[in-house]
C-alpha cells in the first residue's frame, strides 16, 4: 500500500527518538534528537492530494509543561521531504511556538504531489525532532484500486496500555488511521468505571474542566510510546466524541458537567475545543470539526461531529415518547444538509462516514408503528421500540430516517458507516425500519470497532470474559435480525479494506490490554459487496 523506505518495524524497534537520530546521522548533521525538546512526539493528519497537517509540541524550558502557560517563544523550522534522509527538501518553513498555543506547532503543509509518501521533522536550534512519515491522498477522480485504514476508538489511559496502536504501527499495509472519538477521557483519576483496576493514573488527578486541565491531559496521552509511534508512522483522520469534553455531551451541556460546581458549559466546551485543536493533527474551520476527504475515484470520507449540535439525550422512563419528536436532532440542521449533499453528489465508488455513535437500530423489540402505534402510545414507549442506548442515533430516529430516506432516494447503495463509542464490536445492515428487515432490505451498512482500552461489558459487570456476554449477544441478534455480528467483551481495533468491488472490515482483539506487550487475534471479518448494502462473513484479507 505504501512504500517502506523507513520501515515501521524499524521505527518501533528503535523508538521514535532513535528514528529521528538515525535520520540526522544520514545527513551528516551535528544536531541531536532530543526527547526533552520533543517530548510529545510528532504527528500528521487530514491528508489531501496537495496538503497535510504536520504537528509537534516543543518544550523549550523545564517549566514549559503542558498547561503551564510558561516558557519562552521558540522558533521552530519544519521540513518535508520525499527522501527519508532529507537530502532534498520539498517544503520547509518556520513558525513561532509560544505559551499562547501551549507550545504546540501545527502546519498545513501545501504544494504536495498527490499519492506521494513524505517524511517530515522539526528543528529548534541544533535540536531535531523524531522523523515522521505521512502521505498525500490521490487526486479526485484519479483511478484508485485500493485503500486500507486502521480504525480505532475509545482509548482510556487508565483502562490499560495502548497495545492496539502498537499492533497497527507494526503493519506495513495501511494508508491512514481513522480515530472515531474518545481519544482521551475527562474523568478524575480512578473515577471512570473499573479504572481503579488499570495500570495507569490520569493527570491531572482532578476531572478536567479548564483549558489548563485539558492541555495537561492531552499532554499526558501524547507521552505514550505506542501512541507516538503510530502518530509518527501514519497520518490520522480524527473526530471527537464526548469524552474529549465531558460524558454524554450535547449542544447545551453534558451528563458529566455540573454548572453549580464546574461553571458555565460553554466555557468548558470552548476550552476542550481549543485544546483539541492545539493538540490534534486535524484541519478545523474555526470550531467546526466535521469535514470531508476524498481518495481518488474510490472513496469519499465524511467525518461527523455528533456532539456539538445535538439535542439533549432522552432519559429512560417518563421521557421515552419524546424520542419520536421530529424536532430532535443529533447532527443539527446545517451539518445534516452538508452530509446529505455530500453523499448524494459524491462521484466516488464508496461513501464512507466517520460516525462517532452507532446508527444501526438496536431495539427491544423493533416495532412497526403502523401496527403497534396504539400499544406504544398506551405504554408510553417510542414508536419503533425501546432503544438499547438513547445516546446513539436510536435516540434521534427522525434524523436517522431523514438521512436514510435521502440515501435511498438518491439511489446510493455503497454508503458505509464506521463507528466507535460503545467499546464493543458490531457489524450490521442498516434498514430504514428494523421491524421490516430483511423483507424491505437495507440502505447502508455499519462497522463498529471495539475500544482500545475503555471498559466493556464483562469489565462493567465485574465478571470473567465470555461468561454473560454470549447470551446477551444471542438475544441482541435474535431480536434485531439486521445485526450480523456482535462481540461485547474484547478490546482492539479494526482494519478496513476498500476496493472497487467490496469493502471489508477485520476485527482484531487484544489478549490483555493490561499487558504492555499483549498479543492480538483476528476475531472476525465482514464484507459488503458493491451495490448490495448487505454484509456477509469473509475470510482474512
Amino acid at each position: 500500500m505504501i512504500s517502506t523506505r523507513l520501515s515501521r518495524r524499524t521505527l518501533l524497534r528503535s523508538g521514535v527518538g532513535a528514528a529521528g537520530a538515525a535520520a540526522l546521522a544520514a545527513t551528516g548533521s551535528t544536531a541531536s534528537a532530543s526527547p526533552a525538546m520533543f517530548h510529545h512526539g510528532v504527528a500528521s493528519g487530514d491528508p489531501l492530494p496537495d496538503a497535510v497537517i504536520l504537528w509537534t509540541r516543543v518544550t523549550p524550558s523545564p517549566e514549559a509543561t503542558p498547561g503551564s502557560g510558561l516558557g519562552p517563544e521558540t522558533t521552530v523550522r519544519w521540513e518535508l521531504s520525499r527522501d527519508a534522509n532529507f537530502e532534498t527538501i520539498d517544503a520547509t518553513g518556520t513558525v513561532t511556538a509560544s505559551a499562547a498555543s501551549d507550545h504546540t506547532v501545527k502546519i498545513d503543509a501545501t504544494g504536495l504531489a498527490p499519492a506521494t509518501e513524505y517524511h517530515y521533522r522539526f528543528v529548534v536550534g541544533d535540536v531535531v525532532s523524531p522523523t515522521g512519515r505521512t502521505r498525500a491522498a490521490p487526486s479526485p477522480g484519479e483511478p484508485t484500486d485500493h485503500l486500507r485504514f486502521g480504525v480505532v476508538s475509545c482509548s482510556n489511559w487508565e483502562g490499560g496500555y495502548f497495545g492496539a496502536y502498537r499492533h497497527l504501527a507494526a503493519r506495513d499495509d495501511l494508508f491512514a488511521i481513522l480515530h472515531l472519538g474518545d481519544y482521551l477521557y475527562e474523568y478524575a483519576a480512578g473515577k471512570f468505571p473499573v479504572s481503579g483496576t488499570g495500570p495507569r493514573t490520569h493527570a491531572p488527578a482532578n476531572e478536567i474542566v479548564t483549558l489548563a486541565d485539558y492541555r495537561i491531559r492531552h499532554g499526558q496521552y501524547k507521552t505514550d510510546s505506542d501512541l507516538q509511534a503510530l502518530h509518527a508512522t501514519l497520518p490520522w483522520i480524527a473526530v471527537w466524541d464526548d469524552h474529549e469534553s465531558a460524558n454524554d455531551a450535547y449542544a447545551g451541556g453534558a451528563e458529566n458537567h455540573d454548572p453549580a460546581t464546574e461553571g458555565d458549559w460553554a466555557t468548558r466546551k470552548a476550552a476542550s475545543v481549543r485544546a483539541y485543536s492545539e493538540w490534534m493533527p486535524v484541519r478545523m474551520d474555526g470550531t467546526r470539526l466535521y469535514r470531508r476527504l476524498q481518495f481518488g475515484d474510490l472513496a469519499e470520507l465524511s467525518m461527523l461531529d455528533l456532539r456539538s449540535y445535538r439535542s439533549e439525550q432522552v432519559r429512560p422512563g417518563a421521557e421515552w415518547r419524546t424520542v419520536d419528536d421530529d424536532t430532535r436532532t443529533i447532527t443539527g440542521p446545517e451539518q445534516m444538509a452538508w452530509l446529505t449533499a455530500g453523499l448524494t453528489s459524491s462521484q466516488t465508488k464508496w461513501q464512507l462516514v466517520g460516525n462517532s455513535v452507532m446508527i444501526a437500530p438496536v431495539l427491544f423489540p423493533p416495532l412497526d408503528p403502523h401496527t403497534t402505534g396504539a400499544l406504544t402510545e398506551l405504554l408510553g414507549v417510542p414508536s419503533n421500540g425501546i432503544p438499547y442506548n438513547a445516546d446513539q442515533w436510536d435516540g434521534y430516529p427522525s434524523d436517522r430516517r431523514r438521512l436514510l430516506e435521502t440515501i435511498t432516494a438518491a439511489g446510493r447503495r455503497n454508503v458505509v458507516f464506521l463507528t466507535g463509542d460503545i467499546h464493543t464490536s458490531w457489524g450490521a445492515d442498516i434498514p430504514i425500519d428494523a421491524a421490516s428487515y430483511p423483507g424491505a432490505g437495507a440502505v447502508a451498512t455499519e462497522f463498529v470497532v471495539p475500544s482500545v482500552t475503555s471498559a466493556n461489558i464483562d469489565e462493567l459487570l465485574g465478571v470473567p470474559p465470555r461468561t454473560i456476554s454470549p447470551a446477551l449477544e444471542s438475544a441482541i441478534r435474535s431480536t434485531n435480525r439486521h445485526i450480523e455480528y456482535v462481540e461485547l467483551d474484547s478490546h482492539g481495533y479494526g482494519v478496513l479494506d476498500v476496493a472497487p468491488e467490496a469493502v471489508q472490515m477485520e476485527w482484531f482483539h487484544l489478549h490483555n490490554p493490561s499487558d504492555p506487550r499483549t498479543g492480538v487475534t483476528r476475531a472476525a471479518g465482514l464484507r459488503v459487496a458493491a451495490d448490495s448494502a448487505r454484509m456477509e462473513p469473509a475470510p482474512p484479507i
